[in-house]
Formats: structure tokens, C-alpha cells, sequence
């Protein structure tokens, strides 16, 4: 197989077509002489770097790691990062660790490609937390200079084992232990991984599931790993005071971006491609405050915004338009806020973009007012989606004959033409967050404290609907808000004004 320079199976960086060192597809120039290798092993400061505090997230993170152990006893549980991947040939797309990793760890950000939390069963009970991790590569080794995806000269130092310890409080080890590591015991105790994150890891667990000779270790794998998924999903339903917090930073963060999207709006009706220009406003934005966008942006102008998921945010912005920008920012913890507004690039809303908004804004408050603890996460959907139902049916909208109840029965649903999505989805690490939870924890799931989601109804008139007033066809409205359950009801996590005439006077302050 052909080996890439960092050791590992090829992926674009070294391509040996023959033995012969010259039929090679390695483009990049770096001496390799031993003269060489020591004149840059030598004359480095010595590096006194004292070992980092407990970080403020892995101390949250250690209780989830204890809650998840209570749930499988005798168990070693394996939970990668996840690997770089390739976006083109020697490149990679930024690293982003797996989300069960990062709230069981409390790394964020780009941190630790390769590295595997493991949670192995103690004899007393209990699991001990093992991250397994590449550690700093010595400044004496060929690596440092010469590996361009590890190496500290083309990527900077990565932590040693010993400030990883200090930084998580759990226990590290070499990444090269790691397949003993999994295939230790096995038998005795069992084994679930994360599988789909890491194929290296995939694998490991696969070889030391072959080697034993119980048979049903091999049959239940499967679904062993799938349950592990469901539970490290599950348990993000509720979310702690600390990642509550880091919501509320992510919604206030957001908010400021949006602030600074409208003061450009001139500029991008003015540029032309103005979808484009809000897109890169928003993300300069994301990117100073956190770990990027949580999301692709949608920036939708005119008629773009009925397509519901527009992110190629190609078309222009012109007086007159509504533009709907769907965004959030990512914080460097990993948690995203989720929040749509519909603005009017020239900060007002004509009669009928003021007519389609008040219309989603009285379903957005049906939608908050149906979020309580004890109701069901489904609940929220059902009363925003009435008054939709209600408005398309006021409208002349619906087939002639229906009814409101005609419509919100199971067999009807006309209404769905207009908004064909669903009212919320629950919100933390990733934007539609918990997405392995089985449907009776989500959907049927009845709503706690501290539980997150959005509340984003929305109506949405194709420019070609013929079935739509003339007036209204290309007008596309949606307005969404983030909010945590709390013992008596909700708060509301986002603040940007919602209602027409506040929207208007808030443009107002801020466009020229």
C-alpha cells in the first residue's frame, strides 16, 4: 500500500508509482540528508513551559463522563476524535473533532485529530478516562520538519501527553498503545466504539472482536456501537449550566454579526453579488469570535429565500427584497447559536413583506407559548403549524372545501406546501444536536429544564406558485430564536428584535 510521509496509508500526500525514487508523486522539496537532520536538531531554546490548569470545560466534562459510565458498566467505551480529511489532494479541510468526543473531553475547536477517549472498566467498578493522543514530536526528529500535516514546522507544536493530562484531568497514553489498548481483556469485558468516526479505530475494533472466540461478540457488535451512539446523542437533551452559558456567548455573539450585516447592507446592494459580501461580513464575524460559523450561512435574497436551504449566496441584494439570513455563530468550545432573520434591505417592509412576517411572527409565539416543561418537544411544532394552517387557509390558499381541521388532519396537510419543514430541533455542539436520540426521546420526548432547541416556523411563496396572490409570490419569511426550557417555561437565548415595527426602528439605527 502506498505510504504517505507521515507513516500512515496514503491519502494524496505520497504516491509511489515505482521503487525507483525518482517516479514519485511527492512535489515538495525538503532535504532529507542526515547533515541536514542535525544541523535542525540543533540550536533550539530550551522550551519551560509549565503544565495548564484544569480547563473550564473538562472539568463539565468529567460528570458526563461519569454519567455515561454508570450506564455501562464493565464496559470499555471508545470514542475518537475523529482524522483529517482531504479536501484536495495534499490540503485538508480544517479539523473539527466529533461531538461526543468534545463534550466527554472538553477539547473544542480544531484540537487533537487522531486522538480516542477510551473508558476503561476498573476491577472496583467504575471507568478509568484514557485519551490517547500523537504527542509532541521531538525538535531532533525528521518529522518536525518534513511531515507537512504533523509536523511543528508546517502546523506548530501539539500538546504533550503530560499538559493534556494537566489541561483534561484524565490520563494519557501513547497513540500507538491503542489497538492493545481495545483488544485488551476482551471477553471479559466488552466493548462498544463510536463506530464511523475514525476507520482506524474501526478496524482495531474489528481485528480484537475477530481474535476472541466468542462468536457473539461479532454478532451483537453492531448493535452494541449503535446503542453508544444513541446514548452519547441522548444525553446532550439536557444541557448542564456551563454549556447553557456558553449558549447564551454563542446567541449574544450572533447577535453582533447580524448588527454588522445590516450596517453593510448599502455596500452589498452596491457591489453586486451582495448575497456573497453578507455571507463573508457574517463569517469575518464568526471566525474572530469563535471557531468559525456553525453552519454554511444562508443568505437569501428575493426569491432565493423559498429555497429553504440556499447557501450558494450568489444572487444579488436590491431595494425592495426581503433577505433571509439564517446564521450562527460557533463558538471555540463548539457550540452554535441557530437564528433567521427576514430583513428588508432598504429597512422597511412593504405591505404585503409586512403582511407574510406578522403572519410567521404570531406562529413563532404560538410555538414559544407551547414550550413548557412537561409538554412534548412535538407540541411546540403542532401550535406554531395551526397558525399557518389558519393563515393559508384565511388566504384562500387551501383547495376549495377544505377546512382548517381538514387541513392539520394527518390526510390533509395542504398547508405543508408553504412550510414544509418542521417548527424546531434541538441545539448545543452541533446545530441539529441529539440528531441519534431514538424518536421517543425526541420527537415524543417530554420537554426538561435546560433542554435547547429553536423555534423557527416560516412561510415561503415561490415567485412561480400560482396558486399564491401575485402580491405575495417571491416572498420568503422566516424567524427563528433559540431557547432553553427552564423550570416555569423558557428564555429566550437570542435577542434580536422580532416584531415588524422593532425590526424597522433597529434598521434604522444602523443603516446609513
Amino acid at each position: 500500500m502506498p505510504v504517505a510521509l507521515c507513516g500512515r496509508p496514503c491519502q494524496c500526500h505520497y504516491v509511489r508509482v515505482t521503487d525507483r525514487p525518482e517516479h514519485t508523486s511527492e512535489h515538495r522539496s525538503s532535504p532529507d540528508s542526515e547533515a541536514f537532520a542535525e544541523f535542525m536538531s540543533a540550536g533550539w531554546a530550551r522550551r519551560e513551559e509549565a503544565l495548564p490548569p484544569l480547563s473550564e470545560p473538562a472539568r463539565w466534562a468529567a460528570s458526563r463522563r461519569d454519567a455515561l459510565s454508570a450506564a455501562f458498566p464493565r464496559e470499555r467505551l471508545v470514542i475518537p476524535a475523529g482524522s483529517l480529511k482531504v479536501r484536495s489532494n495534499d490540503t485538508d479541510y480544517q479539523f473539527r473533532p466529533h461531538t461526543a468526543f468534545a463534550h466527554l473531553t472538553g477539547l473544542g475547536a480544531d484540537r487533537e485529530p487522531d486522538a480516542v477517549l477510551v473508558l476503561e472498566p476498573l476491577e472496583s467498578g467504575g471507568h478509568e478516562a484514557v485519551l490517547y493522543a500523537r504527542p509532541l514530536a521531538p525538535r531532533d526528529s525528521k518529522e518536525s520538519f518534513t511531515d507537512h500535516r504533523y509536523g511543528e514546522f508546517w502546523v506548530g507544536p501539539a500538546p504533550t501527553l503530560e499538559s493534556l493530562a494537566a489541561e483534561l484531568g484524565v490520563t494519557t497514553a501513547h497513540l500507538d498503545q491503542l489497538p492493545d489498548a481495545i483488544g485488551k481483556d476482551l471477553g471479559l469485558v466488552g466493548l462498544r466504539t463510536l463506530a464511523g468516526v475514525d476507520a482506524s479505530v474501526d478496524a482495531a475494533a474489528a481485528a480484537a472482536r475477530a481474535s476472541t472466540a466468542d462468536a457473539r461478540i461479532i454478532e451483537t457488535a453492531a448493535a452494541a456501537d449503535r446503542d453508544l451512539a444513541v446514548h452519547v446523542s441522548t444525553m446532550r437533551l439536557v444541557k448542564d449550566p456551563w454549556e447553557i452559558g456558553q449558549m447564551r456567548q454563542a446567541c449574544a455573539r450572533t447577535a453582533e454579526a447580524f448588527e454588522a450585516v445590516v450596517r453593510e447592507f448599502p455596500q452589498a446592494v452596491r457591489r453586486g453579488r451582495g448575497e456573497r459580501w453578507i455571507e463573508g461580513v457574517f463569517g469575518l464575524h464568526a471566525r474572530h469570535a469563535g471557531n468559525g460559523v456553525g453552519y454554511q450561512s444562508i443568505c437569501a435574497a428575493g426569491d432565493h429565500a423559498n429555497t429553504l436551504h440556499w447557501v450558494k449566496n450568489t444572487g444579488d441584494l436590491a431595494e425592495g427584497d426581503l433577505v433571509l439570513l439564517d446564521a450562527g455563530i460557533e463558538l471555540d468550545s463548539l457550540f452554535t447559536a441557530d437564528i433567521t432573520r427576514t430583513l428588508p434591505v432598504s429597512g422597511r417592509f412593504s405591505p404585503a413583506q409586512r403582511k407574510v412576517y406578522e403572519a410567521v411572527l404570531e406562529a413563532q409565539e404560538a410555538g414559544l407559548a407551547a414550550a413548557r416543561p412537561g409538554a412534548t418537544f412535538k407540541d411546540v411544532h403542532a401550535a406554531a403549524i395551526a397558525v399557518i394552517a389558519r393563515y393559508c387557509h384565511e388566504w384562500g390558499l387551501l383547495p376549495e372545501g377544505v377546512s382548517v381541521a381538514d387541513t392539520l388532519a394527518p390526510q390533509g396537510q395542504w398547508h405543508r406546501r408553504w412550510m414544509v419543514h418542521g417548527t424546531s430541533h434541538h441545539l448545543g455542539l452541533d446545530v441539529h444536536d441529539c440528531q441519534h436520540a431514538l424518536r421517543e426521546d425526541y420527537m415524543e420526548g417530554t420537554l426538561r429544564p435546560g433542554m435547547i432547541f429553536t423555534v423557527e416556523p416560516g412561510l415561503y411563496f415561490k415567485a412561480d406558485d400560482e396558486l399564491v396572490p401575485p402580491e405575495l409570490r417571491g416572498i420568503g419569511v422566516r424567524i427563528e430564536d433559540d431557547i432553553v426550557i427552564t423550570e416555569d417555561g423558557y428564555e429566550m437565548l437570542s435577542t434580536l428584535p422580532r416584531t415588524a415595527d422593532d425590526v424597522e426602528e433597529w434598521m434604522a439605527r444602523l443603516l446609513p
